[in-house]
């Protein structure tokens, strides 16, 4: 079963996809926030296309593994999603994914699909 990846963000969440069974990731779109609160339409409908498992947040830690005021807002990003859908959240450490995004060309989908491929990586572990 799919798993659906967030980069969180307070203007601009993306999303990925994340399928353990086939060990693939695929960025999906990005959806405007207002200080952290994204629409919810978009996501609505990414969760009833998708059907996932679970939800993947990435956690944006400190390099020396502390949490900041951003991390925080993650979480309760995530707990909204938790709320909203009844799945359950993982988070991710994100640290660098932003960074290798555009490294790659891309943004905050593509931060998502980072974060998805890390999860996959851990779960092969």
């Amino acid at each position: 079963m799919p798993h659906l990846a967030f980069d969180f963000g307070l203007k601009y969440i993306g999303v990925a996809v994340a399928e353990p069974r086939h060990g693939t990731a695929t960025a999906l779109s990005t959806v405007r926030a207002r200080d952290g609160i994204p629409v919810w339409d978009p996501l609505d409908a990414l969760v009833r296309q998708w059907e996932p498992e679970g939800l993947i947040v990435g956690l944006p830690l400190n390099m020396d593994d502390s949490e900041s005021d951003m991390s925080n807002a993650a979480r309760r990003f995530g707990v909204r999603l938790e709320r909203r859908y009844g799945i359950d959240v993982e988070f991710v450490d994100e640290r660098l994914s932003t960074f290798e995004a555009v490294q790659r060309g891309g943004s905050h989908d593509t931060a998502a699909l980072i974060i998805a491929e890390t999860w996959l990586n851990s779960q092969a572990t």
